[in-house]
């Protein structure tokens, strides 16, 4: 629980609940803010000298060269040596011996572990340390999350789980003010706007392009202020972001841990190797080196590194030691102060100063992409691991599914007809998939493995929960089948059965209508929905790509097509039954047809080549040129004149700026009946693709598959596919930034400093969370993709993408092998299938497609399946809201907080430029959003639910923006009736009761 709900209420009604109990706590759980922790604990400085912050830290991979068990127990040291209970037992004990030592620590996953496994009086010497500021924690989160490759919904959640138990556990001391991003290899601008929006007074990181922290250093801009979001009304998003000056690592020659070889601080004069005169006198240098390249007098010094303090006594004996003989030199005119400090103590200096000195510039555009040479961009992690990005991504909507289901069964859900389930273990192997190591790709092959593993338990788990809250919804409670390899056609129930239920469900807030494809071996099908009417079905072939991907774990000859439509949050059911099984369907048409259309689009092919020639919209007339193939880069090998850099799990290093094509024709099959028009195109042995396009869709499916990537030449491959089209892009180009905002790229330019372009490709690439598109005055692609992947525009009118990397050679950056993927199913290479969702609409309102069109994909609906049809006096179907919500409103999060509170996030999913139909303001009343729960009491958090929102307050910064302070806005109409604004997210805590 919180350490106190809300007591600042804002109408009579809500002031009653809170008055008869609805909204209180024991007074227990109610702690004060000590008066020695946060900003309260910071050492004194001197004004007038050089302070210099030494911060103690350890950075504590949660999987990377070791699984995350490893890591923390101290296992496998043959492949590293780390161990994170020692790291955690060390540095307590070593703070207890001096209250003049702090430290900061920042991985929750392993700090919880660490916790769990102490006694109850160790536990409370812990408080008292992070009572009295000597342990602080910064950052939080259950990870330090990767910033290219995760969805903004993930980061929130594993946030949330972090700081929901530094709150349970700690009260108010616990709670960060820095977010702290020390490793991640660039930074997203959403990420500091969900910082921003947390609650964090400022966020430090370490990695920079080399070029734009050269020009930094020159003006001193090392520190500034972020304006995260432009959308949301300043300084909502704006967040102080400092640039840390030596990585995350310590100055030269001051490394004491046990894996370092620094010497020590001798300092008995006595003997031959007394070195407190050479030592000390390196700090003044250092420092006023550093200040140079700062604004202030005061500068941060990183004292650790990676798995760092195992052996705490040897670095606090000496920064003692350090702080003491730097600090006497003052008598004699020394200008140097050094203190133990933590980022939050470093930061609060900086504001103070802030009050008095120049402003800090402004920032408005994002850290991709990060090179930290010419040639030696981090692009690469983009696309890395394709198909462990997707189970990821998949996982995401598995977990808000699983989430959802144990609001709406309430008790039965944990505990019902198929036993005992749980979300939890779907949350922490989420919240752990979300490293920078971890969904980025940049992991051993044996940690890439373990993160899925994590992910299968979660799911295991959460489907009977999912069962039980279906069979209680519904009064069916027949056993629940799950196909998880539809994308490849298999499924044991529907391939065998002759009468099946499918149950689809839809976490979205709005109605859905989805395609699905089921393995079968009949040839005519009924279908019949909830409410018994026919639904239009056909059977077609199995594709021959599928059935040499699938390597004979299914048996299905054919594919049983018919669209489905489920209410919001909730779910619809269909009953399908064999008809005839008899001679197979007719066979796929063997040529390029002229082209496939529907109402809304219209697709023309190359009757000569096979591949796509354009795109039309019949609705808005309009037209483009576009064709499509695939391409690949071959990877760099070390060999280059300029360079010895090669490609591996970070880095994007072709050998060259040329593409190499895979074919210029495509071998062709066509489908067409009442339900989908599809072209079966197939390049070569290792790839494909089916162009796809359903009867009631805006949007085109290409669902390609590629792989095994051949390495016969001994050359690793880049694999893109790439869209040429007539649209006059002018060089610039559109990406997301973690699913949410928009930023615009352009070609071989940087928004904040003169670019020297070394990398004609890869230092032209940016993260693909979820959409890119490009444009120009009058037609808009935009290209939805599956997961998180890498792309850029290097030719006017293109887009690529990222498909697949396969490397033969690691490209130094520490994970130490190559990205050579395969598997006991794949032994000669990984095999990926995924889809991308082209649209084509005037610029002004080519929002209103992809907005939805992306929540859509990320948020897929989860269908599941009984033996037979359903029972009568059973519920066909249901919807957890009364009814839909607004379509510029999404619903973020539903999650069972406490037996009787609901954690509620609502999104205004539209930003301020979007749309003029849909960047407006919203309502929604929260008593009447649900169908089966009564809102009996509600209480704003702020986004990561560890503050009420009307106590949240954050330093003020001024900063050189120009701009004339913008009028308050209206607030809401009601405590029930919440207002949204474009781009905004605001957060609840509902007392519930079930109907």
């Amino acid at each position: 629980m919180f350490s106190k709900m809300a007591t600042t209420v804002h109408t009579p009604f809500v002031l009653l609940l809170f008055q008869i109990g609805v909204f209180s706590l024991p007074v227990s759980q109610t702690p004060q803010e000590s008066p020695t922790c946060g900003y309260k604990s910071c050492h004194a400085i001197k004004p007038g000298m050089l302070n210099v912050h030494l911060v103690p830290h350890t950075h504590d991979d949660v999987g990377w060269l070791k699984t995350v068990d490893q890591y923390f127990y101290g296992a496998r040291n043959d492949i590293q040596h780390a161990g994170v209970q020692y790291i955690l037992d060390s540095v307590v004990d070593q703070l207890l011996k001096n209250p003049d030592r702090r430290f900061i620590y920042v991985e929750t996953a392993f700090f919880y572990r660490w916790w769990k496994r102490q006694s109850g009086d160790m536990q409370d010497t812990v408080k008292q340390l992070v009572d009295e500021g000597r342990l602080e924690f910064v950052n939080g989160g259950w990870c330090m999350s990767d910033e290219a490759t995760t969805h903004y919904s993930a980061v929130v959640d594993q946030m949330t789980i972090g700081l929901r138990f530094l709150n349970d556990t700690f009260g108010p001391c616990g709670r960060p003010r820095v977010a702290w991003h020390i490793d991640p290899f660039g930074h997203a601008r959403e990420h500091a706007s969900v910082f921003a929006q947390m609650g964090y007074d400022g966020f430090f990181f370490g990695r920079l392009d080399y070029q734009d922290r050269s020009r930094r250093k020159a003006s001193r801009e090392q520190e500034m202020v972020w304006r995260a979001s432009e959308s949301l009304v300043p300084p909502v998003a704006d967040l102080f972001t400092g640039i840390l000056p030596n990585g995350y690592n310590p100055p030269e020659g001051f490394c004491w841990d046990q894996l370092c070889d620094d010497p020590p601080i001798r300092d008995d004069p006595d003997l031959e190797d007394y070195n407190v005169e050479d030592v000390v006198s390196k700090p003044p240098c250092l420092s006023t080196h550093q200040a140079k390249v700062y604004k202030t007098n005061h500068i941060i010094m990183t004292m650790g590194s990676d798995f760092q303090y195992e052996n705490a006594n040897l670095w606090y004996k000496n920064l003692d030691k350090l702080i003491r003989y730097v600090n006497q030199k003052q008598v004699n005119g020394s200008n140097i102060h050094v203190l133990y400090s933590t980022p939050s103590c470093y930061l609060q200096e900086l504001h103070r100063a802030n009050l008095s000195c120049p402003y800090f510039p402004m920032r408005i555009d994002d850290f991709f992409p990060y090179a930290d040479a010419a040639h030696d961009f981090w692009t690469g992690y983009f696309t890395s691991r394709p198909a462990l990005k997707r189970y990821e991504r998949i996982s995401n909507s598995y977990l808000q599914i699983c989430n959802q289901m144990e609001v709406l069964g309430g008790p039965t859900s944990r505990n019902g007809s198929f036993g005992v389930g749980n979300s939890d273990t779907m949350k922490k192997a989420m919240a752990v998939a979300q490293h920078h190591d971890a969904v980025s790709g940049t992991e051993k092959q044996h940690v890439a493995d373990d993160y899925a593993r994590r992910l299968a338990n979660g799911w295991t788990q959460c489907q009977v929960l999912v069962s039980n809250t279906l069979a209680a919804l519904s009064g069916s409670s027949a056993p629940r089948v799950y196909c998880e390899h539809l994308n490849i056609s298999v499924c044991p129930l529907t391939e065998s059965s002759s009468k099946f239920s499918v149950n689809v469900y839809n976490p979205l807030a709005r109605p859905v209508g989805w395609s699905v494809r089921l393995p079968v071996n009949g040839t005519a099908y009924a279908v019949t929905d909830s409410s018994g009417n026919a639904v239009d079905c056909q059977v077609v072939p199995v594709s021959q790509a599928t059935v040499v991907v699938r390597r004979d774990r299914g048996y299905a000859v054919n594919e049983l097509l018919f669209q489905v439509r489920a209410p919001p949050m909730g779910y619809s059911t269909y009953s399908v039954s064999l008809l005839q099984k008899g001679p197979p369907p007719a066979s796929p048409f063997p040529r390029a047809p002229k082209d496939i259309q529907n109402k809304f689009l219209k697709v023309t092919f190359d009757p000569e080549t096979g591949l796509l020639s354009s795109l039309s919209n019949l609705e808005t007339q309009q037209t483009v040129r576009l064709s499509q193939n695939f391409y690949w880069y071959n990877a760099s090998d070390g060999n280059n004149k300029d360079s010895k850099q090669m490609s591996g799990a970070y880095i994007f290093r072709p050998n060259s700026s040329t593409t190499f094509i895979i074919s210029k024709t495509a071998k062709i099959e066509t489908v067409q009946n009442s339900v989908v028009q599809e072209v079966r195109q197939w390049f070569s042995p290792w790839v494909s693709q089916v162009v796809r396009l359903y009867a009631d869709s805006r949007v085109l499916e290409l669902e390609w598959t590629v792989g095994p990537v051949p390495i016969g030449d001994n050359m690793g491959k880049e694999v893109i596919t790439r869209f040429d089209t007539s649209i006059n892009s002018s060089g610039i180009f559109y990406t997301d930034s973690n699913g949410r905002e928009v930023l615009q790229r352009r070609k071989d330019y940087r928004p904040t400093w003169t670019l020297t372009q070394t990398e004609p490709v890869a230092g032209n690439y940016y993260p693909i969370n979820s959409r890119a598109y490009i444009k120009d005055e009058k037609d808009q692609l935009t290209v939805v993709t599956d997961r998180s992947q890498g792309g850029g525009s290097i030719q006017d009118g293109s887009l690529e993408i990222m498909l697949h990397r396969r490397l033969l050679h690691d490209d130094v950056r520490g994970v130490g092998e190559p990205l050579n993927e395969a598997s006991d199913l794949y032994p000669e290479g990984l095999v990926v299938r995924g889809r991308l969702l082209l649209s084509l609409n005037p610029p002004a309102v080519a929002a209103n497609t992809h907005r939805p069109l992306a929540q859509e994909v990320v948020l897929q609906p989860l269908i599941t399946f009984t033996e037979g049809l359903l029972p009568p006096n059973t519920r066909p179907e249901f919807s957890g809201l009364q009814t839909a919500l607004p379509p510029a409103v999404h619903l973020l999060t539903v999650s069972q907080w406490d037996p009787d509170l609901v954690l509620l996030r609502l999104e205004h999913q539209y930003e301020a430029r979007d749309s003029k139909e849909h960047s407006q303001p919203v309502t929604v009343n929260l008593q009447k959003l649900f169908a089966t729960l009564d809102v009996l009491g509600v209480s704003e958090m702020n986004l990561s639910a560890n503050q009420w929102k009307h106590e949240m307050t954050r330093l003020d910064w001024k900063v050189d923006s120009g701009e004339k302070p913008l009028p308050k806005t209206k607030g809401d109409p009601s405590v029930w009736e919440v207002t949204l604004k474009p781009m905004e997210i605001r957060t609840f805590l509902l007392r519930v009761r079930l109907r």
